[in-house]
């Protein structure tokens, strides 16, 4: 049996991984973390998240129990503090928050040093499978075909482009065995010319409610291919999330991806 700590258990993402977790067998949440003076903290998790109780209150650190696993989709800037927690209590780290910046990155990285660490843009099966897709498809698919990237998300997200949008620039670069800081543009606008060949191009698009689309075209004379996920729901990134956490367990410190957790490298 896994133990897991939640972090932002009274959020949207804290609700589902609630919801998902109480489907697995192999489960338990022991620990339900919210940052200092939010409104439900001394609340049952599970009743605040539409459940039965858990028996487990929304808390913080300090008086948290322990567990072997922290499941974390916060706030870019609150992951140097939640992964120097995980280090000090030796728990493994899932990470899925994105939007990181290159400090906030290093201390993950330093962190999977000490621990072991499953840190993915997106925790989706499909955006997995697809991420390796669109390496091959690149490296299939010669320089005559020009690569987009367009992501769409709900009015609320914060960062653009999103963690999975890059991951799949860095996927498609790593199959034409380019830099991407060399070839990526982001968005275009006013007079920009001709189309440069090798270009990457990534879009972020924002409205509605929509938990994340993303779609990465080849385009050629003549012919297109489009290779698209669309999420429905936040359940698919919560299951992936648990399934890592399970996986995590026991593991050496190290950084590891979804792509470990699927037996894809």
């Amino acid at each position: 049996m896994t133990s897991l700590c939640i972090l932002g258990a009274a959020g949207r993402m804290g609700h589902c991984l609630l919801r998902t977790a109480a489907t697995f067998d192999n489960l338990r949440v022991t620990a339900a973390i919210e940052r200092a003076g939010h409104p439900a903290l001394g609340q049952d998790a599970g009743r605040q998240a539409g459940l039965e109780p858990l028996g487990v209150p929304l808390t913080d650190f300090e008086t948290a129990a322990a567990s072997d696993v922290m499941i974390d989709f916060t706030f870019h800037a609150a992951v140097p503090a939640n992964v120097a927690r995980a280090v000090a209590t030796r728990q493994g780290y899932v990470l899925g928050t994105t939007g990181l910046t290159p400090e906030e990155r290093q201390t993950v990285q330093d962190a999977a040093r000490k621990i072991p660490v499953v840190w993915s843009p997106n925790m989706s099966l499909g955006i997995n499978l697809l991420l390796d897709l669109v390496r091959r498809a690149a490296a299939t698919l010669d320089a005559g075909y020009d690569i987009e990237i367009v992501e769409m998300h709900h009015r609320l997200k914060k960062d653009a482009p999103s963690g999975t949008a890059l991951g799949l620039a860095e996927a498609a670069a790593k199959g034409r065995a380019v830099a991407l800081d060399q070839v990526a543009i982001h968005g275009r606008s006013g007079l920009v010319g001709e189309r440069p060949r090798g270009e990457i191009g990534i879009h972020a698009v924002r409205g509605g409610d929509v938990v994340g689309d993303h779609t990465v075209i080849f385009a050629a004379d003549g012919e297109r291919v489009e290779l698209t996920h669309k999420a429905s729901s936040r359940d698919s990134f919560a299951k992936g999330a648990l399934m890592a956490a399970d996986w995590l367990r026991g593991r050496a410190p190290g950084l590891y991806t979804m792509r470990n957790v699927l037996g894809l490298e």
